[in-house]
């Protein structure tokens, strides 16, 4: 990828001289920008007067892998068609088209220019893929395991906060929509800290259109939300599982007055852990700072160079 700024047909520009130069007959580009073309997800662009193409790989969804090796052979059979009056003539038959193949995603041919052609992703479908196109890249897991610190001292938190009568009486005060209301806002302080801590936030600027800092921020919270839902996750069960090793059954009913269930474990594991993920924003403070970053967007698609494994000199870059 060879920057972030231009769109699709800077890149495309860049992208023919790098043909020209390797002397290569069509070169198709594999991008991990998302991309825009008349205001909806472009998913690939080819042009046969400069015989390139490209792919966005976030505007594919989940199955990246599954859907280049179906797109890249029809397009790259469609520039030599176009090209065929300078090339050799495609054999046989016809290239695919790309766009049977991707479900949502329609042709858009380049106004007088017939061999220039756009697929765009189409309505809340398309949105939709790009958005979980943009969280696959990012590798929530990955930012889930680089979240290790935060993980631990939640729990540490919890533990001692489980030594506590006051919390044994809060979660039994506490119905289930207030419960609910602290975890959501517990999990989003949790985000924003990260956010804010690490300096995530994608700031517009010559190299960076404000309409993709947007998509990089949005990718980001995506990100970052899913992580800390699943150390939210892992982090209740391993409370509740401790709660009920330490707390006695006859010690809580003595605090509560009442007989107690099942429920009345998870209730206090509930709002230990929500209480618990301040404790957890403290923690990640410790974080190593290459790994927090490795969850933002913009973080990955550097603005200048190309990624080249051949080992030939060129700069490295995200794509």
């Amino acid at each position: 990828m060879p920057r972030r700024d231009g769109g699709a047909d800077a890149l495309l520009d860049d992208l023919a001289r790098r043909r020209t130069d390797d002397q290569w007959d069509v070169a198709i580009c594999l991008t991990d920008l998302p991309l825009h073309a008349e205001r909806m997800p472009l998913v690939a662009q080819t042009s046969g007067r400069r015989h390139v193409g490209m792919i966005s790989l976030p505007a594919l969804g989940l199955q990246q892998m599954r859907s280049v090796r179906a797109a890249v052979p029809d397009l790259v059979g469609r520039l030599l068609t176009d090209a065929s009056d300078q090339r050799v003539p495609a054999a046989g038959r016809a290239p695919a088209e790309t766009a049977r193949r991707m479900p949502a995603v329609r042709r858009v041919s380049g106004g007088a220019d017939a061999a220039e052609r756009r697929y765009l992703a189409s309505g809340l479908i398309g949105r939709a893929r790009l958005l979980t196109g943009m969280v696959r890249a990012n590798r929530p897991g990955r930012a889930l395991l680089g979240l290790s610190k935060l993980l631990v001292g939640a729990f540490g938190t919890a533990a001692f906060a489980l030594t506590t009568d006051t919390i044994w009486q809060m979660g039994d005060a506490l119905g289930g929509l207030r419960l609910t209301v602290i975890m959501l806002l517990g999990l989003s302080a949790l985000v924003a800290w990260l956010i804010v801590a690490h300096d995530l936030w994608e700031k517009p600027n010559r190299e960076t259109p404000s309409e993709l800092a947007r998509l990089f921020n949005l990718g980001t919270v995506l990100t970052l939300t899913l992580a800390t839902a699943v150390s939210y996750v892992v982090l209740i069960v391993g409370t509740a599982l401790v709660a009920a090793l330490l707390i006695d059954t006859s010690v809580l009913e003595q605090v509560l007055q009442r007989p107690v269930k099942v429920g009345d474990y998870l209730a206090l594991a509930w709002i230990t852990s929500s209480l618990a993920t301040v404790g957890g924003a403290i923690g990640s403070g410790l974080e190593n700072e290459e790994t927090v970053r490795a969850a933002a967007y913009g973080y990955h698609p550097q603005p200048s160079g190309w990624r080249d494994d051949t080992g030939s000199g060129r700069s490295s870059d995200g794509s």
